[in-house]
């Protein structure tokens, strides 16, 4: 019996295919695009960087008081209420991003949530933080989560390093694989095995699971500020900071 030519070609395409498969198996992470996860330092001009996404000149401007939302205004009394900021007068972040009350409550409530009721150990999680706000090029980022990082147990040696990356001398190796989960997610947007197995040994499920939320939330609050264009608060040194 004569078999149709594409049955033959289908079995053959698909039988290769399933050989493929079988061999990936072995080694997944041949799968991870290591051209793109930075591991080591990252120079870039950071002056100029400031001056793109932190001069000040908002592309939005903020919205009066007298205009907030019922939403906004609940926003602005739980804010005032965790920072303990004065009853008159919010940061322009804060007001700028009441003119969209959802995504700000949204932003605001994964924070608080990471931050308050977070899994990861507290100087683990500004590690998180900081080599996030790095490789995104956020000086906002960096010089409020510098000062955080620091009242939580980073010294200003270890944060210089985390400047260097995770290939960077003087790690444990605990440190170094939350580094590397960071460059890793911000690279190939996944953790590789060998990461995910070191990790393992000392965190829980739940600090697992939520080491790729805390990247994610802290990329988009730095991608929201730097598009915005919000200036450094006082007190905030930028990428020079340590």
């Amino acid at each position: 019996m004569r078999i149709p030519l594409i049955i033959l070609a289908t079995a053959i395409t698909l039988g290769g295919a399933v050989a493929c498969v079988q061999e990936s198996d072995n080694s997944e992470d041949k799968h991870m695009a290591s051209s793109r996860v930075e591991t080591g330092p990252t120079p870039f001009d950071w002056e100029a960087r400031e001056a793109q996404v932190a001069s000040g000149n908002q592309r939005v401007e903020p919205l009066e008081s007298e205009k907030f939302a019922p939403e906004a205004q609940e926003i602005a009394d739980n804010l005032r209420a965790f920072f303990g900021g004065p009853e008159d007068g919010i940061p322009k972040t804060f007001s700028t991003m009441f003119k969209h009350p959802g995504l700000y409550k949204g932003q605001m409530s994964l924070g608080l949530e990471l931050n308050q009721n977070g899994a990861l150990p507290p100087r683990e999680r500004e590690m998180v933080i900081l080599r996030t706000a790095w490789l995104v090029r956020s000086p906002f980022e960096w010089g409020e989560h510098v000062t955080y990082g620091k009242e939580l147990g980073l010294t200003s040696e270890e944060i210089e390093r985390i400047t260097q990356g995770s290939s960077a001398e003087g790690w444990s190796e605990h440190d170094r694989a939350v580094l590397r989960g960071v460059e890793e997610l911000h690279g190939d947007h996944a953790l590789s095995e060998e990461t995910w197995t070191i990790l393992d040994r000392t965190w829980d499920e739940k600090q697992l699971i939520e080491l790729p939320g805390l990247v994610g939330a802290y990329t988009l609050t730095a991608m929201l500020y730097n598009t915005l264009r919000f200036e450094l608060l006082e007190g905030n040194e930028g990428f020079k900071q340590r």
